[in-house]
């Protein structure tokens, strides 16, 4: 048999050699990877930190130190001057290893090829990786409850209230409540990305009385038998008048004026201190309730005029309150029905 030339013989061997680095190589490729993919790849980060060549257990415990451990800290939600604190710890759940996975997953899915070539270029084949965390919304709401127990508000209307012997003006102030929608979307993106502080989000409905709505407002205090007119809060003028016996008592409470009658007829009640009267006496000089009359809503209550100008400052009616003519006549004109009237003793 004839021997093969010394150029083909060269040929073969260079071959041969040539066969066994790419087995070698490719063996050593296959090695290398398997040894790298418990390694962090260039360019992973989570939350800004850099996790490249960090093995899984190392990113495991800098993302538990770095991001998980300062996510789970307490969270403070401002209202108006209150803090309401809210334990982040007990609503969230931080998902470290969907981080890291997340943080592989360009790696992960690039072929053998790509992987050898990215090591030897020291490419960046990691993911820049935001915290991944999940809400417990239910117990976020259970929570908020909570807040909006305090901070929810009705409007207050601006009115008038006594204040021992006298009155005072009550101040106008909005309501408030809890803007749940936006509460939710503020505090879950906190409790996502760190905010360690924030604004609780509310909504402002506004009285419908304010201060400079305030209009006319009696008081009568019956031990002094005088009547204090007071207008957009301010005492305006004082009447004397009478109020009722010990056994016809003028009723003490918060009333109002419900009708303003001008000279006005006078009906029998039927009382017992009105047997032997007429059914009713038209205006003129005998009629009881005088010239002008502000019917209250107490049951038979009204402030009237009379002609028993002796009566004015004791206690001798049947429970109205008796004006001398002239006052009556002045303070009809400037009152209006819907005026609150407060008796106190």
């Amino acid at each position: 048999m004839a021997r093969k030339s010394v150029p083909v013989r060269i040929l073969a061997a260079l071959a041969a050699l040539m066969l066994f680095a790419l087995t070698a190589g490719s063996a050593f490729a296959v090695v290398d990877d398997f040894a790298a993919r418990e390694t962090m790849p260039a360019g992973a980060t989570v939350d800004g930190h850099e996790l490249d060549g960090l093995s899984r257990d190392e990113a495991r415990i800098l993302i538990t130190e770095q991001v998980a451990r300062p996510l789970a800290g307490p969270i403070s939600v401002v209202n108006a001057g209150r803090t309401f604190t809210l334990d982040a710890a007990s609503l969230t759940k931080v998902d470290v290893d969907g981080m890291i996975t997340a943080a592989f997953k360009p790696k992960a899915t690039s072929s053998l090829p790509e992987r050898v070539r990215d090591r030897a270029l020291t490419a960046a084949t990691g993911a820049s990786v935001k915290p991944q965390v999940a809400v417990d919304e239910a117990s976020l709401n259970t929570w908020l409850d909570g807040v909006a127990s305090s901070v929810d508000t009705a409007p207050v209307d601006a009115s008038m209230a006594v204040e021992g012997t006298s009155l005072r003006v009550v101040a106008s102030k909005r309501g408030e409540r809890v803007d749940r929608a936006a509460a939710i979307t503020a505090i879950t993106a906190a409790l996502q990305d760190g905010t360690k502080t924030l604004t609780l989000p509310v909504t402002y409905a506004e009285p419908k009385v304010l201060e400079k709505d305030l209009g006319t407002t009696i008081l009568v205090r019956r031990t002094q038998r005088k009547l204090w007119l007071y207008d957009h809060g301010a005492l305006v003028k004082t009447y004397d008048v009478a109020v009722g016996t010990p056994g016809y008592p003028t009723p003490r409470g918060n009333w109002m004026i419900v009708q303003k009658r001008y000279r006005p007829t006078w009906s029998n009640p039927g009382s017992d201190w009105a047997k032997g009267m007429p059914a009713s006496i038209g205006p003129g000089p005998g009629n009881p309730l005088g010239t002008r009359a502000l019917n209250l809503n107490a049951p038979g209550i009204r402030i009237h005029g009379t002609s028993k100008n002796y009566s004015i400052g004791t206690a001798a009616s049947h429970g109205c309150m008796r004006m001398h003519m002239w006052d009556v006549e002045e303070l009809y004109d400037l009152v209006e029905v819907g005026t609150p009237v407060f008796i106190i003793n």
